[in-house]
């Protein structure tokens, strides 16, 4: 059944309740996760696309910024903006994270980074300070106090605010999979509604599709349900062996490396921007 709602003003429609009920419906992906297990394997991931080199490249910086890295990692970002910026302090919640930063940082003499354990709830103009840019690289997806986190951002940033969210073709693989078992798929929120909660908080935000690539490879169908986008647990025994009949029907094999593709299995992301001034009253 179809319901018809009149909105008489679009500034009545409360877009942060619309993005935390559509992250309650999901599940609040990444929320719960263990970063601290997921930490060894996560640099190696990383190296698997040209993320990362994509993002720098649609930064607006200066040698002499200060930046502030939400949700860091294991450096994978900061390490290589170290570069290009006068500091960084590089925020994470997961200890474990953190080791492996630290790591990084002393086996390449890096001195410009600081590294802070600190969840994200907690990050604001008092506990940070101001810094010339903030960039949250892939870390609020999940994060349900979407309008307090992006006014704390916007308060602690001099110049720009940088922000990656999932891309509108991020989970086609993963539709693909429940289409074939015939299972509904909830959607995660899309970034669409994060512009609408910006514009409502009084900020004009820029958007660029970052066109990550290439399409991830696997070795055989094991390694793509462990290391592909796969949460195998949240699958039960019969969704598993469902999914590895899906991957064995729907991977490819490159004729010259041998490797097995899908070509729905690629990273989307889209950068999400403003410049500090770009603000109208509200």
């Amino acid at each position: 059944m179809l319901f018809k709602i009149k909105i008489e003003d679009i500034n009545d429609i409360d877009w942060n309740y619309f993005w935390k009920e559509g992250l309650k419906e999901k599940g609040n992906l990444g929320v719960n996760k263990n970063w601290d297990k997921a930490a060894e394997p996560y640099e190696k991931l990383n190296a698997k696309d040209d993320y990362t080199d994509k993002l720098i490249n649609n930064l607006i910086l200066d040698k002499s910024d200060s930046l502030l890295d939400i949700g860091a990692g294991e450096g994978s970002v900061s390490i290589p903006l170290s570069e290009k910026v006068k500091n960084i302090t590089a925020v994470d919640s997961s200890k474990k994270m953190i080791e492996l930063f630290d790591k990084r940082i002393r086996e390449k003499s890096i001195n410009n980074i600081e590294t802070i354990e600190m969840d994200i709830s907690d990050i604001n103009l008092d506990s940070i300070g101001h810094k010339d840019i903030v960039l949250a690289s892939r870390s609020i997806n999940s994060f349900p106090e979407m309008e307090d986190l992006l006014i704390n951002l916007n308060e602690i940033a001099n110049k720009y605010v940088f922000i990656t969210f999932f891309g509108p073709n991020n989970w086609r693989m993963e539709k693909e999979f429940y289409n074939f078992i015939d299972k509904n798929y909830t959607d995660h929120p899309s970034y669409v509604l994060l512009l609408n909660l910006l514009e409502q908080i009084g900020i004009y935000a820029n958007v660029i599709n970052l066109d990550v690539g290439p399409v991830r490879t696997y070795d055989d169908i094991d390694e793509a349900m462990v290391n592909g986008k796969w949460k195998l647990d949240n699958y039960s025994d019969k969704e598993k062996g469902q999914l590895h009949e899906f991957l064995s029907k729907t991977l490819q094999v490159d004729s010259k490396t041998k490797k097995l593709f899908n070509p729905l299995d690629k990273p989307d992301w889209v950068l999400i921007w403003w410049k500090k001034e770009d603000q109208m009253e509200i």
